[in-house]
Formats: C-alpha cells, sequence, structure tokens
C-alpha cells in the first residue's frame, strides 16, 4: 500500500475566477500506522477533535481516502485561543493483494483503525501432498 498525492486545484479553473475573499480549507495529514498481521493490514490514523459524523472513509478506483472535519467540543466561541483545528485528509494507493470489499472501519477516542484483509489469491495456503 503506497501514498497516493492528489492535485487538489485545477490550474484553468483557478484562472478563469476572481480571487475570492473566503478562507481557503486546509488539510493536515493525520498521522498513520500501519501493521502486516497475517490476515492483511491494519492501519491506525489520529484524528483529535473529530467527531463520527464528521469522518468519511471510501476506496474509490484503488485509492483509500480518509477525510474528516475537526471541530471544537464547546459550542461556546472562545476568548482565547492558542491553536486552531484543520481538517484531516489522506490518500493511499491500495494493491489487488487487498479485498476492497472486506475493509471495515473502526473509530474510538480520535483513533481511525482500518482493517483492510489479503484477498484470497494473495494469501499463502499449504499444499496437501498426495502418496503414492
Amino acid at each position: 500500500m503506497a501514498e497516493k498525492t492528489v492535485a487538489t486545484t485545477d490550474n484553468q479553473e483557478m484562472a478563469t475566477q476572481p480571487e475570492g475573499t473566503r478562507t481557503q480549507e486546509r488539510y493536515v495529514t493525520p498521522p498513520v500506522d500501519i501493521y502486516e498481521v497475517p490476515e492483511g493490514l491494519v492501519v491506525t490514523a489520529d484524528m483529535p477533535g473529530v467527531a463520527h459524523d464528521h469522518l468519511d472513509v471510501r476506496v474509490d478506483n484503488n485509492v483509500l481516502t480518509i477525510r474528516a472535519q475537526a471541530g471544537h467540543t464547546s459550542a461556546a466561541e472562545p476568548t482565547y485561543r492558542e491553536y486552531q483545528l484543520v481538517n484531516y485528509f489522506r490518500q493511499f494507493e491500495l494493491s489487488d493483494k487487498v479485498n476492497q470489499e472486506k475493509i471495515s472501519a473502526d473509530f474510538k477516542h480520535g483513533v481511525l483503525t482500518l482493517t483492510l484483509p489479503k484477498a484470497e489469491e494473495a494469501k499463502p495456503r499449504k499444499i496437501a501432498v498426495a502418496v503414492s
């Protein structure tokens, strides 16, 4: 599984539109750990400040995309703020050795855990030897 970098803006589109006054969305690459287990791969991504309903994980054209919006837990406007939360975005290109239909996700305490099982043809198998 390799990380895939994707351009987020189209230069032609930017040239034809006037400059806006709205601040551009910023993204942070969430840190991940990738473990290989006998059944496949396990990916954990740290995304503090993200609520379950603001998390989007999808697979399209062999690309695993993780996108999330972080938000403060308090509804009140802060009187003093030392940091600002930003959104998370990361993509990985998947090989044919991953069974994309059986990918599962779990999200607890700001940590996303993805389980990417191996495809059946990629799993090692034991061949029985017949004695004649």
